[in-house]
């Protein structure tokens, strides 16, 4: 297969990935991560996103550009018995699609992962398919969120923060994924994409308490093949959300909520961290 076809390909299953991982994000945080049902579909999650990361490395290593738009995740939101049924459609289609694609492949490394996306999306269908079939009569009659406690302006503010830190996540896993050859640069900035998952999720997770969905937004990814560019608008990220943070961290209806307090406090030292190590590598 040609290398363009090849990308494009594989930026097709990215799209795909990433709505998963969007979908079952959102979902376990409406249930809340310290549940059960949310606590499986937070791990779901988390197998989605090596997913995208796999192929992700492999787009970088053709020296393509890795497309961060989602496809689509087409579920029905009845109610939890409807979304879980979904989810099972949704990962039963991606079994054969992938087998196709790893038959098409002439590279071992790029036909094997293929394989493994079919057989862990078969894992997932089952998971799901289970969770189904334990759902009690009240869960599967009903949706995931709880009543409204924050104001609309506080929501807004966090809302914001998830938007920007999603971005801020996608943005370091581009550019992992790109820089990847550059001697150790790829590894150290994808720890930092860690750093801004976990970031979003505290920030998630308050909307989420609060009933809402978070908005998994993506914004605007900055391409190109500089590195010291890209560390610089790296930089110029960190600072934009740390100033959200000390905002909301001083916001008299946040400093009522004592633990997502701890959670800013957490996130600003991070910040303070991001912002020294990239000042070194800019040297």
């Amino acid at each position: 297969m040609e290398n363009e076809k090849l990308i494009q390909m594989l930026n097709r299953d990215i799209a795909d990935e990433h709505a998963a991982i969007i979908r079952y994000l959102v979902h376990s945080y409406l249930e809340g991560e310290d549940t059960p049902m949310g606590a499986g579909l937070l791990s779901r999650a988390r197998e989605e996103m090596w997913h995208m990361h796999w192929l992700g490395m492999i787009i970088g290593k053709l020296g393509g550009e890795p497309d961060l738009n989602p496809a689509p995740y087409p579920y029905d939101p009845t109610s939890r018995k409807t979304i879980f049924k979904s989810y099972v459609a949704y990962e039963e289609k991606l079994i054969p699609h992938y087998m196709k694609e790893a038959e098409l492949m002439d590279d071992p490394h790029i036909r094997r992962v293929l394989e493994r996306e079919a057989w862990e999306s078969q894992i997932h269908a089952r998971k799901f398919q289970r969770t189904h079939d334990k759902l009690t009569p009240e869960q599967a009659d009903t949706l995931p969120g709880e009543d409204n406690e924050l104001s609309d302006a506080l929501v807004e503010k966090l809302q914001n923060i998830v938007e920007v830190k999603y971005t801020q996540m996608l943005q370091a896993l581009r550019n992992a994924w790109v820089f990847q050859t550059n001697d150790t640069m790829g590894w150290q900035i994808i720890d930092f994409s860690f750093t801004k998952m976990k970031q979003l999720a505290h920030m998630a997770e308050e909307v989420a308490e609060n009933g809402m969905e978070p908005r998994l937004k993506k914004g605007n990814i900055i391409t190109g093949a500089a590195v010291g560019a890209a560390l610089k608008n790296a930089l110029e990220s960190v600072h934009k959300t740390r100033d959200l943070h000390m905002g909301l961290k001083n916001d008299p209806e946040a400093q009522q909520h004592a633990g997502l307090i701890i959670n800013l406090d957490l996130s600003l030292q991070q910040e303070d961290y991001e912002t020294a190590e990239i000042e070194d590598w800019l040297k």
